[in-house]
């Protein structure tokens, strides 16, 4: 007979160490698993083009943060402040409720099987293929975090205002090429960013009331009339000249000198990036296959903590006797 405790675990279990990734992983015990992500990531296109974008920056933000085990989706908590509240995310992320609805369609064909993290990898490459990008076969078998921190994501997380050198050397602590990074960072190929992402870089950005003198000017006086000096700085402005489409058009606007943040047209003006910017704008098959290795590379990241799949992507699972935001112990 079990004891009331040994059941407790055996119904609710909780996972130690990294998981093994791999293709194929819900074959059997979800198979329409990667096909139910991409009805639903088809609806929420449908409705607003900016889902792509906004949800294929879900996997960056998560897996830099103590790897990709969909902490950033935790609502913060009496008990704990979630990483939705970091200086990276507030006010900058969205759609999380696309991925709510990507669970709530799993779970009603496979109840409590394909985890949150999972769910980030497969709908980020589905944005990136949907909007007309490259196709991949991704690794799954995840488990979703029991915890989130405001401080690891604070931490972590670039600033727009990172130059190529932070870059590399953030890029670097996951094993992550110049290649890589510069590749990866043609994610902004779609979506748009906000004006306060960019008012330092327009009008003070070495701090002498001066603008980038790496900005074309003709496209300064663009951004100065979409982002003047008292706007409101959660207004969005394009990332490229094709923010719906998935193409090398952002590196194209690096080398003209039409990169929107500073730390993206410092890939340009920086030596060791520059030759990678002038590859890809060149040849976006290249740009396509790099990338594709970036993301795969990304969704490797793991931190090796404890880990669930959740029934619901913004809170742990709950578990008799326990409180959200109590330590959990593991078998």
């Amino acid at each position: 007979m079990y004891t009331p405790l040994l059941l407790f675990f055996l119904v609710l279990p909780m996972i130690t160490g990294e998981a093994e990734l791999r293709h194929g992983f819900y074959s059997k015990s979800c198979p329409k698993a990667e096909s139910t992500v991409r009805e639903v990531m088809k609806r929420a296109m449908m409705r607003e083009i900016r889902s792509a974008a906004s949800v294929m920056r879900l996997q960056f933000h998560d897996c830099f943060v103590d790897g990709c085990d969909a902490s950033l989706l935790l609502d913060t908590t009496p008990t704990m402040r979630g990483e939705k509240r970091s200086l990276s995310n507030i006010n900058s992320l969205r759609r999380y409720h696309v991925i709510d609805e990507i669970k709530k369609a799993l779970e009603d064909i496979c109840p409590m099987t394909v985890s949150c993290a999972d769910i980030i990898i497969m709908a980020s490459r589905d944005a990136v293929a949907m909007t007309g990008g490259p196709n991949w076969e991704v690794k799954l078998g995840r488990l979703d975090s029991l915890t989130a921190s405001e401080a690891d994501s604070d931490a972590i997380m670039p600033s727009p205002r990172f130059n190529a050198t932070a870059l590399i050397d953030l890029f670097a602590k996951f094993n992550l090429t110049v290649k890589d990074m510069v590749a990866l960072s043609g994610s902004h190929s779609i979506g748009k960013g906000r004006c306060f992402s960019v008012m330092h870089r327009l009008y003070n950005q070495s701090d002498d009331g001066k603008p980038d003198p790496a900005i074309k000017p003709t496209f300064r006086q663009e951004l100065y009339k979409l982002c003047p000096l008292h706007v409101d700085q959660n207004l969005t402005v394009n990332l490229d000249a094709t923010p719906i489409v998935f193409d090398n058009q952002y590196f194209k606007d690096l080398v003209a000198g039409r990169g929107f943040l500073n730390s993206d047209q410092t890939l340009h003006t920086n030596t060791k990036t520059r030759g990678w910017v002038v590859k890809f704008s060149e040849d976006q098959a290249s740009f396509f296959k790099a990338f594709v290795k970036g993301m795969i590379k990304l969704g490797d990241i793991q931190s090796g903590r404890p880990g669930e799949v959740r029934k619901k992507c913004r809170v742990v699972n709950k578990r008799p006797g326990w409180s959200i935001g109590m330590p959990f112990l593991a078998y």
